[in-house]
């Protein structure tokens, strides 16, 4: 038997499956988004930054987990005023894997797709791009060309966060 994350309530015992749908959807949606901005390559440690960091914006603001076809136009402003560059995103999606990890616990069977969104959160907050100064003073670098601007490392959720706006936009 096959259940989606958030439908089962018998946890993976009895050899039952259970499949992180709404972390697939959310991946899928953060995935489309950024193909049709066509922003960076798909192969791309940056596409990658984008599509995660989007991705959990879609999962974390779904919160009853409904998330379907025609929701997912009206959700669209949302999503944009979440990934703005003024907003303190990094600071809500710690406080929203903090209530989904406590209601995990509390449910007492793990939730797949929560697996999959804290998998996502590490690897946007342990990873490190080179990627241009986005703080650097305007004329403070070469002028050669643009590629030889100045860099630094840069967490990816910090790459990945603009350019998943920028994708809702173009949308």
């Amino acid at each position: 038997m096959l259940h989606r994350g958030h439908e089962s309530t018998s946890g993976a015992g009895g050899g039952e499956l259970t499949v992180p749908m709404a972390w697939f959807y959310a991946e899928y949606i953060a995935d489309e988004l950024l193909r049709t901005g066509d922003l960076m390559p798909p192969t791309s440690f940056e596409f990658r930054a984008g599509r995660d960091a989007l991705a959990l914006t879609v999962f974390l603001s779904d919160t009853e987990r409904e998330l379907s076809g025609v929701r997912v136009i009206s959700q669209l402003e949302t999503w944009l005023s979440l990934t703005a560059y003024d907003q303190p995103w990094r600071d809500w999606v710690g406080s929203r894997m903090a209530e989904l990890a406590a209601e995990d616990v509390s449910s007492g069977a793990p939730d797949p797709d929560l697996a999959l969104a804290q998998a996502a959160w590490r690897w946007l907050e342990e990873t490190e791009l080179l990627a241009p100064d986005l703080d650097a003073v305007p004329g403070g670098g070469t002028a050669c060309g643009e590629d030889d601007g100045p860099k630094v490392w840069t967490p990816a959720w910090r790459l990945g966060l603009p350019l998943g706006h920028l994708a809702i936009h173009l949308f």
